[in-house]
């Protein structure tokens, strides 16, 4: 299995995040891949492979172009502005107080574009959500070039990003931008599949209401887990995407062999469905000991999911998303691409 990935993503290295009333050292660090770049590298599960670079058109087909010129300015608008510290924002557009107009001051502009508080912008933030981006587009790359799988391993992370919001550690919708490419390149169904603890919020926002992707989320129930506002069974999509989007929240303490039966409805639906090719948003924080999730997935255990995916044989794109607890995330990334690529 080839596998995508540059040291550049390093270059975002924010130092604080927001967590239960304080400044702390984010969850999401740049050590997370140099474990994973280790246990693949033992496992010899295949080489990796620098990203090319490709046409802001391809994000732009997801995201909107005031939001990317936002990314692309927002830390030098903070500096200018005097700002000392990391960019967060301090006030959103609440329920009772929304305009269409976005502020001109860069606070304001940061709550506009923030779905979240808790995740910081620095200095290269910006660079390396580019950079995560175009290593999803590399791996869509490969599939399109007749691969059967790949793993873009992608730093900032991307499933909460929606078309012109940012937060949950995600800038960019990778998944979303490698799925378009994969649509625009010869393949005419997507079965989207997210098994990060937290629910892909951005994405389903981005698909809802398309025909032409089937997403499917197994996460942690939104009445007590980020991202809150979605992620609810009852959401089915919208217009011609009715019927394409699965939602199954499940709560803390959930097992694999509860989680791994959710995952089984999903695969059937995405065989009725008729998919042609999937791609996995690989979160890892459904992990026993992970700090800020709440399931009990253990390192073996990532073995049989692996291998469950690959029980719908399709061509199958693996996209880095979450999985906080640093020193285990390696073995569990591994784990998964290995179970795949044992049962294909």
């Amino acid at each position: 299995m080839k596998i995508i990935y540059s040291p550049e993503h390093s270059q975002h290295n924010t130092k604080t995040e927001l967590s239960g009333g304080e400044l702390v050292s984010p969850f999401e660090c740049a050590d997370r891949m140099e474990y994973i770049c280790k246990a693949l590298k033992e496992y010899d599960l295949g080489p990796l492979i620098e990203p090319r670079q490709y046409p802001r058109s391809h994000v732009e087909k997801i995201h909107s172009k005031n939001y990317l010129e936002f990314l692309d300015s927002c830390w030098e608008e903070w500096q200018a502005a005097g700002m000392k510290g990391e960019a967060i924002p301090t006030a959103w557009p609440s329920r009772s107080m929304t305009s269409p107009r976005i502020p001109e001051f860069i606070d304001g502009k940061l709550g506009y574009y923030a779905l979240a508080g808790e995740t910081s912008i620095a200095a290269n933030t910006a660079r390396s959500a580019w950079l995560s981006s175009n290593i999803a587009l590399t791996a869509a790359d490969t599939i399109v070039q007749g691969e059967t799988s790949c793993f873009a391993l992608a730093r900032p992370p991307g499933h909460h990003a929606s078309k012109d919001q940012y937060g949950g550690y995600c800038f960019i919708n990778n998944a979303a931008v490698a799925t378009q490419y994969l649509l625009d390149n010869g393949f005419a169904k997507v079965a989207l599949m997210d098994v990060d603890f937290h629910h892909g919020n951005g994405t389903q926002a981005i698909f809802y209401d398309r025909k032409d992707v089937f997403f499917s989320s197994i996460h942690g129930d939104p009445t007590h887990e980020f991202p809150y506002y979605l992620g609810y069974a009852e959401e089915k999509g919208a217009g011609e995407g009715l019927g394409y989007n699965l939602n199954h929240p499940l709560p803390a303490g959930t097992s694999y062999s509860e989680w791994e039966a959710k995952l089984e409805e999903s695969l059937i639906a995405f065989k009725a469905y008729g998919a042609d090719v999937m791609v996995v948003s690989l979160g890892l924080d459904t992990f026993e000991n992970d700090p800020i999730s709440s399931f009990k997935i253990k390192t073996d255990e990532y073995l049989k999911m692996g291998q469950k995916l690959a029980s719908l044989e399709l061509p199958t794109l693996f996209i880095m998303e979450g999985g906080y607890a640093v020193e285990d995330i390696g073995y569990n990334t591994a784990n998964v691409l290995k179970g795949f690529l044992q049962a294909t």
